[in-house]
């Protein structure tokens, strides 16, 4: 949350308008009028209208701008084109499936992004190489056992296996680039997740 909001202010100016994929209680936007010392208006995507509803209270106390709810799935939203100078994507593109879908919704988010406009992301990712995926998923099976034993890994692996479908960094930078993004950022890897973004 600190690297992508950071970089957001660092690579894009002004900051009038954000668009928060999968919002929850509107955290990376609250970090992001913090970092901009500024207000600006928010525009909150969530599938949950309680997790909207208390991410518009969290929000409204930091920012004189506008607060807007769109409840649903990002990719069914038709947000006007060329309107946001910020968007943020945090833990919510791993959800997405097949490839087609993966560069629907990046074309979507690029379309939505003012010329200089950035779009960051910090969530789970695979690896390319089938060798290095299982040491980096053992790596994280071992930090989930410490934080909850046996029982908590097979649990969010389960969850993982028959809810997500991440993809690698790699692959999702490529399709920066390929919807039209000019410059992608790696701001942060450990293991199977990273925090990175691209510019329009």
């Amino acid at each position: 949350m600190d690297l992508i909001t950071k970089a957001a202010v660092a690579s894009t100016s002004p900051i009038r308008r954000v668009l928060d994929i999968g919002c929850g209680a509107g955290n990376n936007t609250i970090r992001l009028l913090k970092e901009a010392k500024a207000g600006f208006d928010c525009d909150l995507c969530d599938l949950s209208r309680p997790m909207l509803e208390r991410a518009q209270q969290r929000v409204s106390r930091e920012t004189d701008g506008e607060v807007r709810l769109f409840e649903g799935d990002f990719r069914r939203i038709q947000f006007k084109e060329a309107s946001y100078d910020v968007v943020l994507a945090a833990a919510v593109l791993h959800h997405l499936r097949e490839e087609p879908d993966w560069e629907d919704s990046f074309r979507r988010i690029h379309a939505a992004l003012r010329p200089g406009g950035s779009f960051w992301v910090t969530d789970l990712v695979t690896h390319e190489n089938e060798t290095v995926h299982r040491l980096m998923w053992e790596r994280y099976g071992k930090f989930l056992e410490n934080l909850g034993g046996p029982e908590y890994r097979h649990k969010i692996f389960d969850y993982i296996d028959r809810e997500d479908s991440p993809r690698s960094l790699t692959f999702q930078l490529d399709l920066m680039r390929r919807v039209g993004f000019q410059s992608v950022e790696v701001l942060h890897k450990n293991s199977c997740f990273a925090a990175f973004g691209g510019i329009k």
